[in-house]
């Protein structure tokens, strides 16, 4: 795969940085992530992998793979608190308060960002992914997120080369063309893709690749037989947009959800067959709910994020 383009020259430039994007549908930033607050998220992932006893102790830079049995590795995109110790962690609330961090986004974005509450902690271990194929699953993330106006933010907590794999987007093909290609919530097919639109890196703690919504993307297998591939990708989006509402179920029906926030005001919402809603069942499998799972699946209590326009639920997931 051919090099990602760098971004580093046009920050500080706004026509420049809006007009890459348009271009390329990603930024690609060299070494912009202090470098003491990457490594504060990383010792929170060497941590959990300590305690789950399959690194080496020793090593603070990277994640060393011991040989112990990885039968029941628990860190998984599919988890939930209860069952991944990662998420239940929950370090990117942390990072993203950084001073350093917090002042580099909101220059990026132009403004205060708001983080949804769905972030993805990735402690691949090495030798994994699909038989056959260096991609682990091509999709795009616009269809799962409905209504969601968000840019992802994908960063590196340690090296990663060649073998260990990391993330490759598809340059070009973030806005979606007459008769070019479907793009489902269940993902794209490996030969959908033209070969020569792939770009990758090899990458460093401090870099962050940001992409779009619909820029097709995969992470690669990690074919190496000592390391982890430690990653958190976050997703994004002015706060001065019409950010999501956070909090927990109040009540629900196929036809209406109401959501009460932290400060404890509670906002219903219409729910319509247009409503996207979805649970963490399987790789995406049956998305979105019907109306009449909706009630069935996600109960009072939940704690879930809803995108709406006026006043009616575009977009229902639980906090990740």
């Amino acid at each position: 795969m051919r090099e990602l383009k760098t971004a580093n020259h046009l920050l500080g430039d706004r026509a420049a940085l809006d007009a890459a994007w348009e271009r390329d549908g990603y930024w690609f930033f060299r070494d912009v992530l202090d470098k003491g607050a990457v490594g504060r998220l990383r010792a929170v992932y060497l941590d959990v992998l300590r305690d789950l006893g399959v690194v080496d102790p020793d090593r603070d830079d990277a994640a060393v793979y011991n040989g112990a049995p990885l039968d029941n590795f628990p860190i998984r995109n599919d988890g939930t608190p209860a069952t991944d110790p990662l998420l239940a962690r929950y370090p990117r609330d942390q990072f993203v308060a950084e001073p350093a961090i917090r002042a580099f986004f909101e220059e990026l974005f132009g403004e205060e960002v708001f983080w949804v509450p769905n972030t993805e902690y990735h402690a691949l271990p090495p030798g994994t992914g699909r038989p056959g194929s260096r991609f682990n699953f091509v999709h795009c993330d616009g269809p799962n997120n409905k209504g969601l106006p968000l840019k992802i933010c994908w960063m590196p907590l340690a090296p990663i080369d060649e073998e260990t794999g990391g993330l490759a987007v598809a340059e070009g093909l973030h806005r979606p063309r007459m008769n070019d290609f479907p793009r489902p919530p269940q993902g794209i097919g490996d030969d959908v893709i033209p070969t020569d639109a792939w770009r990758r890196a090899l990458y460093q703690p401090g870099d962050l690749l940001v992409f779009s919504l619909e820029t097709p993307h995969s992470g690669l297998a990690n074919r190496s037989d000592r390391f982890f591939r430690l990653s958190m990708d976050i997703r994004g989006m002015p706060k001065s947009g019409n950010i999501p509402t956070v909090g927990t179920i109040a009540a629900l029906d196929s036809c209406a959800i109401t959501v009460e926030t932290q400060t404890g005001e509670q906002r219903v919402f219409r729910i319509d067959e247009d409503s996207f809603c979805r649970i963490a069942r399987g790789r995406l499998t049956g998305m979105p709910l019907t109306l009449e799972e909706i009630p069935q699946l996600m109960k009072i209590g939940d704690p879930v994020y809803v995108a709406s326009d006026h006043g009616t639920a575009m977009f229902v997931r639980p906090q990740h």
